[in-house]
């Protein structure tokens, strides 16, 4: 980890601890020594097992699209290993950008092309978020009046993580299906850029694009040739999204909350990750807290439970996926390729 990086990770912890530090400070010491001394530890566990449990599903769908027959099998390590360290990097840099690289390193640290690697990357990114639009449309049937009714300032940020999700969607079927016009579209712009900007950076921006829509393109191809894998790979990101959008439930379990209905979470948990999905803030740091508190006040009595209930959700899904990404950088993984594998 770089230098930067590390300044990056000390401030997103700070800043957390500020944040809770400023939402506990007026809360009752006592009630929160009651509420963890009465924790259902077993639900907290469960909770845990689901957040480890998305990250082994997202290490099969990773494994899944990128080995190929004849080849070499990979240690369950060298898998394993890309989601911890993908979720380490998103935590600490803005809009999640970071993830992507640092899942292209740990692969080609483990012999594979980076070609291949960044375009298998691609598509794994493009099932992902069509995977969060569909649970996103089919829970906000069930939810999303509730929150139009009651919280109408999270209906606005909702819809607006729903857009920018389908237009990054929209972005990567249009090189899908349409990639002469994609690449027309995408000169065009860069030509405009160009009349406004007069830089050696326009044109350095132009050629990166163009090579990633080329190599999206290609993987592209040779997956629509696959449907058997790809459909297996988006089962499994299915599985790993309702893992992971099931984990306040079983929070609220811990902390005795009654009258928390299964549906009703889960909806407003996919709901908080569209939200936070516009924060440009690393790891929606602020907006991710704010939300929970405005959605689960509903169900959670009292402000103290409501603030302990934050702080273990958050460090579920959050800081343990930083936690376990710092050990998964300090394990190397076992090469087995002697050569770049293409």
């Amino acid at each position: 980890m770089s230098r930067k990086n590390k300044i990056a990770l000390v401030i997103m912890i700070s800043l957390g601890v500020f944040i809770f530090w400023r939402e506990a400070k007026e809360t009752n010491f006592q009630q929160v020594q009651h509420g963890l001394a009465h924790l259902q530890w077993t639900w907290l566990g469960v909770a845990v097992l689901l957040m480890l449990f998305s990250f082994v599903a997202e290490a099969l769908v990773l494994k899944k699209l990128i080995e190929k027959p004849g080849e070499p099998h990979q240690p369950a390590w060298n898998f394993l290993r890309v989601p911890p360290i993908q979720a380490l990097f998103n935590a600490i840099t803005p809009f999640s950008s970071g993830g992507q690289p640092a899942q292209l390193v740990a692969l080609i640290q483990v012999g594979y092309e980076g070609g291949r690697a960044s375009s298998v990357l691609l598509m794994k990114f493009i099932i992902y978020q069509l995977m969060v639009l569909i649970n996103f449309v089919l829970t906000m049937l069930v939810g999303f009046k509730q929150v139009m009714t009651n919280f109408s300032g999270l209906a606005i940020l909702i819809a607006g993580g729903f857009a920018l999700h389908v237009i990054t969607i929209g972005a990567l079927l249009m090189i899908m299906f349409y990639y002469r016009f994609t690449k027309g579209v995408t000169q065009g712009f860069f030509n405009l850029l160009s009349c406004v900007i007069h830089s050696d950076k326009v044109e350095r921006w132009r050629n990166q694009a163009m090579q990633k829509i080329e190599t999206f393109h290609e993987e592209s191809l040779q997956l629509k040739r696959e449907k058997k894998k790809v459909i297996q790979a988006s089962l499994l990101t299915l599985v790993q999204l309702i893992a992971y959008y099931l984990i306040p439930y079983f929070v609220l379990l811990a902390l005795n909350v009654p009258h928390a209905d299964l549906i009703t979470v889960f909806c407003m948990h996919v709901m908080i990750v569209m939200i936070t999905s516009i924060f440009p803030i690393p790891g929606g740091t602020g907006g991710a807290e704010y939300s929970f508190k405005t959605l689960f006040a509903t169900f959670i009595p009292g402000q103290t439970a409501l603030i302990l209930g934050m702080l273990l959700w958050r460090l579920i899904t959050f800081y343990l996926g930083m936690l376990l990404g710092i050990v998964a950088m300090g394990i190397r993984p076992r090469r087995i390729f002697k050569r770049p594998i293409k």
